[in-house]
């Protein structure tokens, strides 16, 4: 982090950003649900395979992020989500996203922003990126246990569940925090 703040005029204040994307569709994940002690409730399972990727980025410090629904999770997506995120970092600030090391993340083919920098996390380490945690809130609360009807159920479903968590600041702050990550404090 300290290369990256050395390259940047005096003053610029930094934003520590998590990157990731998930598969959502018609066979999606079944999620814990609350019930009677010696019950068994049941939900709903498809074996349809229609999905879609949604490609999510959070600033916990700000309670900000930027998201993209997608067909595809490749490069090209990849740079589609990096330039909606270089839109909704702070005026004047620099953002470090820490991502996993999918083969698109660090394709050779991405422009990063100028506003943009990209710090992978270690390997097999999805503990570390605090974008996991608001897709584990994401399923178990607006996306899992439910028969989507089609291809556009699925964005809506996506885009709402996105948009619902947006308007909550507070969650983003709470759920995706990692103290080792704050700027200020040594990784």
């Amino acid at each position: 982090m300290e290369e990256i703040r050395a390259k940047l005029a005096p003053g610029t204040s930094v934003e520590v950003w998590f990157q990731d994307e998930m598969r959502v569709g018609q066979k999606n994940k079944l999620t814990y649900r609350w019930a009677r002690k010696g019950s068994r409730p049941r939900a709903a399972h498809d074996q349809r395979t229609q999905s879609t990727y949604l490609f999510g980025a959070v600033c916990p410090d700000r309670g900000a992020g930027a998201a993209l629904v997608l067909p595809a999770c490749n490069c090209e997506a990849m740079q589609l989500h990096l330039d909606e995120i270089a839109t909704k970092v702070a005026l004047g600030a620099h953002a470090i996203i820490l991502l996993d090391q999918a083969g698109w993340h660090g394709a050779k083919a991405l422009v990063v922003p100028n506003n943009i920098s990209l710090v992978p996390l270690p390997p097999r380490a999805p503990e570390l990126n605090g974008q996991e945690n608001i897709w584990q809130f994401m399923r178990q609360n607006w996306l899992s246990n439910r028969i989507f009807k089609s291809f556009d159920d699925i964005v809506n479903h996506c885009c709402y569940a996105w948009n619902t968590l947006i308007d909550q600041p507070w969650k983003i702050m709470s759920i995706a925090r990692r103290d080792w990550a704050a700027v200020g404090h040594s990784i």
